[in-house]
């Protein structure tokens, strides 16, 4: 099993024919992802690669394609209002990978989607896999940016504040010949949509994931809420990472989320959480994955 998304989830991009989402179209495409629409307004009618319909709207494009899923490829000024269409239209997942969103938008955007159906992945990330069977796993369903060859099947579930140590936890897993049940980056801003314990609570509910890497990253609460709810609840190994602990005081770091205030937030007070909780915490990135492992 996996959580969110699997082979048979029928996507649908907006922004499919900008260049961003144009180029991870096809890559998805390539991975064995089912994506049935796009969406960009003016261009109803249109076809993307002379096989993918195009639709100026998300409800036609739902209405004519029994899409599920949305990812969005719009450039930030506009992407508040492509997530409040794609709630709307009363889609089950949205995935939004557009970076630089006002933080205002999104409090609008979390505000109005408070009794509504659909669950939001990000702003700012790099999305979902499940991967397939196979040597190379296509044959899974990638919506976002993630590099899919690095993937393969299996039961260890991955979810990550920061893309690029995904990707490298991943890596690592399948190096060792262990395969993940499904890879979800939530982003790394202040204002998202789903939070690490949401997806730990999802891998934790599915019986095919054994085992859950987390990673997070000074700022914010997420990462001791997130280790409260393990240390009561989750009955599976749990291996995690902070990142940001050479940070220096009072530095803005990348990641808009990445900001220690009022003396919350810290490395050291997340660690500290997770240790508590029975979490395995890896000292470097390099030892993610091994660290998980020893403790299954």
């Amino acid at each position: 099993m996996s959580i969110l998304i699997d082979s048979k989830t029928r996507v649908l991009v907006q922004g499919i024919t900008g260049g961003f989402g144009a180029r991870h179209t096809h890559l998805s495409l390539d991975y064995g992802t089912q994506i049935v629409a796009g969406v960009t307004p003016g261009k109803g009618g249109q076809l993307f690669e002379d096989k993918i319909p195009i639709f100026d709207s998300v409800k036609n494009a739902v209405k004519e394609t029994q899409a599920t899923v949305s990812v969005i490829f719009v450039p930030p000024g506009f992407a508040a209002d492509a997530i409040l269409e794609a709630v709307d239209a009363e889609l089950d997942l949205v995935v939004c990978i557009t970076e630089g969103i006002p933080i205002n938008d999104m409090i609008q955007v979390k505000n109005s989607m408070k009794g509504k159906k659909t669950r939001l992945i990000g702003p700012n990330c790099p999305g979902l896999v499940t991967p397939g069977e196979g040597d190379d796993s296509h044959g899974g369903c990638r919506i976002g940016i993630a590099p899919g060859y690095i993937h393969k099947k299996g039961n260890i579930g991955v979810v990550s504040r920061s893309g690029t140590l995904t990707y490298e936890a991943v890596w690592q897993l399948t190096s060792k010949g262990v395969g993940q049940s499904t890879c979800v980056g939530i982003g790394g801003d202040p204002v998202n949509g789903s939070s690490h314990l949401d997806i730990i609570k999802m891998f934790n509910d599915d019986p095919e994931t054994h085992g859950i890497i987390m990673i997070g990253e000074i700022g914010g609460s997420a990462e001791e809420e997130a280790a409260a709810w393990i240390k009561d609840h989750c009955n599976k190994p749990v291996a995690g990472f902070i990142a940001g602990t050479t940070a220096p005081a009072g530095r803005r770091m990348g990641h808009a989320g990445a900001i220690v205030s009022g003396g919350k937030g810290t490395a050291e007070a997340k660690i500290s959480a997770l240790e508590e909780a029975g979490v395995g915490v890896a000292e470097t990135p390099s030892v993610m994955a091994e660290t998980l492992l020893k403790m299954m």
